[in-house]
């Protein structure tokens, strides 16, 4: 009797920090804590236990079964293992871990088990889905070929992605890729894409200036913010990712398009690496366990674009990794480029330089968003990777102090010209019209006797006036069609009568 009353005791304390109905009595079974550290614990007794199967500690600490040996579990902690002591029960739950799903998550910040960290209460969630996922197959999958407005001329226009890729933004600290990625989520305000940024290991001062720009914005109302911060367990970091992927599983099978900003993915590998360490895994290449690559892989791979049967949505990746000293060729940063599509390259040199966004063109590269890509985009920026790599081959070799013809002089001047062209300050994402407009100028040459700060005043004056002029541009954007000859006549008129030029100023350096 008194052992049938304390299995009911168990129930009833798993059913209230489930915060849902207990298991049976027949399915509850107890386990023993037998160590307990940074993040982990080790519970013994519980020999039926499931893989990333959910447990509750006795003092009320969930958990997830990460390691299955004989008489031996090991559990990544999601709360503070101080609460944990040893010998304490833990109890299983029967379930597999899972997060809240639904659009009552849309507009909130939660941290990787769903629960609300926006203190607006709790989240109206629609179902609940495991965080575990397999990747569709092929035959779920369809070709990316809708392009994936950032705002963000230098990528729109020289390295542009498309809905359902995966595009990994890297580059050293301080040189901007959790402003692309921000910059990318505000300009979703012009489309209908739902965004998710999962901040990973990031400080929290940090985040919550992402938070509140997004709030200041408005797009907050289109956004899931997932943080788990430098100050919470390595558990809620490793599980972060998934659990953004998951929610936006659940929008991508209803036909939604969704964007999802993974910020960053070396903090989730650091966290894996001390979990792992402390769980007694073997060490592997920079101490890193042996299956970090197919930690990342079966997480990116759960983003495509997909076909009407299989919902007909797309999620679209922009995991962010961090160099250092800009060694593109470090185990982590590997991995992740031959995981994904391509990557936007961030150069320490360009921030010296004051370029932002410090996009390298040479080192960056989409492979599949070429095809995705506005074709009014290719009409007037086709050349702008030909362009910029031949600038700087020559700007490279002119200072050297060789004496230059005018050929050469022009090119150097029109290559300065377009890489002035493609800065913008933050926060600030440019619609489609107006990047063709200050593309095109770029291109035929208005810009090439101006200086930079004459090109950052000109792009100012023509974005100012854009009118019901351009309004052909816009609808051939919207149809994704080519530009008739008669669009790119206007829209070198319109440019030109922004800078006060006579139509003949602009001119070819090859001629």
């Amino acid at each position: 009797m008194a052992e049938e009353l304390e299995l009911t005791s168990a129930d009833k304390f798993i059913g209230a920090v489930l915060d849902g109905p207990a298991p049976s009595l027949a399915l509850t079974e107890v386990g023993t804590v037998t160590e307990v550290g940074d993040g982990i614990a080790v519970v013994s007794g519980l020999a039926r236990a499931l893989a990333d199967e959910l447990l509750v500690f006795a003092s009320g600490v969930r958990g997830v079964v990460l390691d299955l040996e004989p008489g031996r579990l090991g559990v990544i902690l999601l709360g503070p293992s101080e609460r944990i002591t040893f010998g304490e029960d833990v109890w299983r739950t029967h379930k597999v871990f899972s997060v809240p799903v639904g659009p009552g998550l849309v507009g909130r910040v939660v941290d990787a088990t769903g629960e609300p960290r926006d203190g607006n209460g709790a989240v109206a969630a629609t179902a609940e889905r495991p965080v575990e996922a397999s990747a569709p197959g092929i035959l779920s999958r369809a070709p990316v070929t809708r392009p994936l407005a950032t705002g963000l001329k230098a990528i729109d226009g020289a390295v542009p992605v498309g809905l359902g890729q995966r595009e990994l933004i890297i580059g050293d600290r301080q040189t901007g890729k959790t402003s692309i990625a921000v910059d990318t989520i505000l300009n979703q305000a012009r489309s209908d894409v739902l965004s998710i940024y999962c901040a990973i290991g990031q400080r929290g001062d940090a985040v919550a200036r992402v938070i509140e720009t997004l709030r200041q914005s408005g797009q907050i109302a289109n956004t899931i913010v997932i943080a788990a911060g430098d100050e919470d367990t390595p558990g809620l970091a490793y599980i972060a990712p998934y659990a953004a992927m998951t929610m936006a599983e659940y929008f991508s099978n209803q036909g939604r398009d969704v964007l999802v900003v993974l910020d960053d993915l070396t903090h989730h590998a650091r966290s894996y690496r001390e979990l792992s360490l402390l769980l007694r895994r073997p060490p592997g290449r920079e101490a890193f366990p042996g299956d970090i690559f197919y930690v990342h892989a079966r997480l990116l791979e759960r983003a495509g674009q997909f076909t009407p049967e299989a919902g007909g949505g797309s999620i679209t990746a922009l995991p962010v990794v961090e160099t250092q000293a800009e060694n593109l060729s470090a185990y982590i940063p590997t991995n992740l480029i031959s995981i994904t599509d391509g990557q936007i390259y961030l150069s320490p040199r360009l921030v010296r330089k004051n370029q932002f966004p410090a996009v390298d063109i040479g080192l960056s590269v989409s492979r599949v968003g070429g095809k995705a890509q506005h074709r009014a985009f290719r009409d007037v920026a086709g050349n702008l990777r030909v362009t910029l790599s031949q600038f700087e081959e020559l700007e490279d070799f002119a200072r050297f102090g060789t004496r230059l013809d005018d050929n050469t002089r022009a090119r150097l001047s029109r290559g300065a010209a377009v890489r002035t062209a493609l800065r913008q300050p933050e926060r600030d994402p440019v619609p489609a019209v107006e990047q063709l407009l200050i593309l095109m100028a770029a291109m035929e040459g208005l810009f090439d006797d101006l200086s930079e700060s004459e090109v950052v005043s000109a792009m100012a004056r023509m974005r100012q006036g854009v009118g019901d002029s351009l309004d052909g541009v816009a609808e051939s954007i919207r149809q994704n069609s080519a530009l008739e000859d008669d669009e790119k006549a206007t829209l070198l008129q319109v440019a030109r009568a922004a800078l006060n030029l006579p139509e003949e100023t602009a001119h070819d350096p090859d001629t």
